[in-house]
């Protein structure tokens, strides 16, 4: 579904990623794992047209999109719950869900504000509330759902669970196993590896603008140096 090979980007002078590669079938969830300035985002804003890749390719569903703008590759069906969720402080959780609604995976059940409410129901309480009047868990929730809302083939999540309270990470692992029991092709960057290896398919660990090292969850556990090195 998702394939990058040879991945090169730069901010000005400075190489971020050397020659990244890995790829994601349909219905996996997938991994970027690595210490932080290992590169994670750099790939995640690679994928998304936000920093351009300086070499390589990236092929989702047989055609090459390192070359579009960022709304082109949205549109195609790229749902990015980004780092530090960005959602809009001024208007309502209702507001944030309902202005990026769309159906770019061309569903035949789309998500609707009733079906991600019922993924996380703790914002149903706050549906009027501004965005800046959520905590920062609700934040994260709201950017996991106004993701869905553009119902996309891939749902991106760089730091899925970072700075929240042990509680609410709970809840956002929770929806993401409905979201894999439900056949979603999901990204994830996250530092939580307990929680990681029950959800996931496979891993890619990152150092260095680079993946050095692929595998299974098992495969994962099993290497205690590998977890410790990197």
């Amino acid at each position: 579904m998702l394939e990058l090979e040879g991945i090169e980007a730069c901010y000005g002078a400075s190489q971020a990623l050397y020659g990244v590669h890995f790829s994601m079938q349909a219905g996996e969830v997938v991994t970027l794992l690595g210490r932080n300035g290992m590169g994670k985002t750099t790939t995640v804003r690679t994928i998304m047209g936000m920093t351009p890749a300086t070499a390589g390719s990236i092929v989702f569903e047989g055609e090459e999109i390192q070359q579009l703008p960022s709304h082109a590759i949205a549109r195609l069906g790229f749902g990015l719950v980004p780092e530090g969720r960005q959602i809009f402080p001024n208007l309502t959780l209702r507001e944030n869900l309902l202005v990026t609604a769309a159906n770019h995976s061309g569903s035949d059940d789309p998500y609707t504000l009733d079906r991600v409410l019922s993924i996380f129901p703790r914002l149903e309480d706050r549906m009027d509330n501004l965005g800046n009047q959520l905590s920062g868990g609700e934040q994260q929730m709201l950017a996991i759902a106004r993701a869905l809302m553009t119902n996309p083939k891939v749902l991106i999540l760089d730091e899925a669970t970072e700075g929240l309270a042990p509680l609410i990470r709970e809840e956002i692992w929770h929806g993401l196993k409905l979201l894999k029991s439900r056949g979603e092709s999901i990204l994830i960057i996250d530092k939580n590896l307990d929680a990681l290896m029950k959800i996931a398919d496979r891993h890619n660990v990152m150092e260095k603008g680079r993946v050095v090292w692929s595998g299974t969850s098992g495969e994962l556990a099993d290497n205690a140096h590998l977890k410790s090195r990197y």
